[in-house]
């Protein structure tokens, strides 16, 4: 027969039942949390950028690209058709006021001078004819004008001789008629020859001016082509450094064609490009933040092309620091033109995690986990954004490239 079994040993199966099902348990739970640690993804620390939320100033900006150039600079243009004979000062070499940089053939020219001092010549010479010529024909016409003056005399003198004889009847009236007829006819003659006298003295003035203005073109002229040719030895007006000369010996040039430039490098200028759709955003005078070579220099517009070339628009900014020591002719550089202006704002470093958008997830670096986030942004640059909610001030974010973890709520920093 069966004996019953003791309280002790039944205390002691069920204890051992309970410390199996209790070890079962842990054994379980600790699989679970190995398995989901094995399955939670994770970053290498290394690997990501980091950045802290910080309070700052934000300056919206467009992103614009350019060149920096001489603040001044002088085109010297040839002034005259020419070849081009000798270059005198090689590029990069510093030029004072005067200095002859390019040496132009100049027979061409003088010979064209000599022409025209010649022409000049003849013009004199006609001048001298034609007064000659005018003065003849005024004198002619008095000489006649006091001929008609003595025949009018004679005639008054006759008429009264007829007019006596009649009077005592040695006369007729016939004669007295032919008398005063013949005195009428020698006053209209004089008449005639006074207003003749009057005409060739107009004719004469008119005739001395029209030589007059002739011979001063001619002078204006000759005066022109004789600064051009004294100009014909190309030399700068202004103290500064030759950037470019055309040094192709033999080289024909028409007037106007450039053959040297010379710049003041000692102050400089940024010529920037940006597209035309943000034409209507730029304004001469808006403030710009040149940057070159990790160094911000401030300034503002100064000038905007209004042409439109490529689909791009140029503007020109001047520099509060124009003599940095930075600065280098033809060095290209950003310019950052600013729109708006915020300060003493929320903000965070700019980075490959910015999307441009107003709201994006981003992730928080909290106890060594990256958990994610949805952020506010505003307005920003190429350094920093505007957080407006999401985030607060010494908070730790990853700027990195994360769009490939953006359905994952919590990421592992190992």
């Amino acid at each position: 027969m069966d004996r019953a079994i003791s309280p002790s040993t039944q205390n002691h199966r069920r204890r051992r039942r309970w410390l199996l099902g209790a070890g079962l348990l842990l054994t379980l739970g600790a699989a679970l949390l190995a398995f989901r640690t094995v399955l939670r993804p994770s970053l290498e620390r290394n690997a990501l950028l980091l950045a802290r939320v910080e309070r700052g100033n934000v300056e919206a900006s467009l992103t614009a690209a350019g060149v920096v150039i001489p603040a001044h600079e002088a085109v010297l243009t040839s002034p005259i058709a020419s070849t081009i004979r000798q270059v005198l000062v090689a590029v990069g070499s510093r030029v004072q006021p005067g200095q002859p940089i390019v040496e132009l053939d100049r027979e061409q020219t003088a010979s064209a001078l000599a022409k025209l001092e010649d022409g000049q010549q003849q013009n004199r010479n006609r001048g001298s004819q034609l007064q000659l010529a005018l003065e003849k024909a005024l004198h002619d016409l008095q000489a006649q004008q006091r001929v008609q003056t003595v025949r009018i005399n004679s005639l008054q003198s006759a008429l009264r001789d007829e007019q006596y004889l009649l009077k005592v009847g040695g006369g007729t009236a016939e004669s007295v008629r032919q008398a005063e007829l013949n005195l009428r006819v020698a006053q209209l003659e004089q008449q005639r020859l006074t207003e003749q006298i009057a005409n060739q003295r107009a004719a004469n003035a008119a005739d001395r001016r029209e030589l007059g203005f002739t011979v001063q073109m001619q002078q204006r002229s000759i005066e022109e082509l004789a600064g051009k040719l004294a100009q014909a030895n190309i030399s700068s007006q202004q103290p500064g450094v030759l950037t470019w000369v055309n040094d192709a010996l033999g080289t024909t040039v028409q007037a106007g064609d450039p053959l040297a430039r010379v710049a003041d490098l000692t102050r400089f200028r940024v010529r920037a490009t940006i597209s035309d759709a943000y034409a209507d955003a730029l304004r001469p005078g808006d403030p710009v933040v040149v940057r070159i070579n990790d160094q911000d220099l401030r300034g503002t517009i100064s000038t905007i092309s209004p042409a439109v070339d490529k689909g791009t628009v140029t503007f020109y900014a001047t520099l509060a620091q124009d003599h940095h020591p930075a600065l280098r002719p033809n060095l290209r550089a950003d310019v950052f033109v600013v729109t708006k202006a915020h300060h003493n704002i929320v903000r965070v470093k700019n980075g490959p995690f910015y999307q441009g958008g107003r709201e994006q997830p981003v992730f928080v670096v909290q106890n060594g986990q990256a958990v994610r986030r949805t952020v506010q942004f505003g307005d920003s640059n190429f350094d920093y954004v505007q957080v407006l909610g999401g985030l607060r001030p010494g908070e730790e974010v990853i700027v990195s490239d994360m769009k490939d973890h953006l359905d994952t709520p919590e990421l592992t920093i190992q």
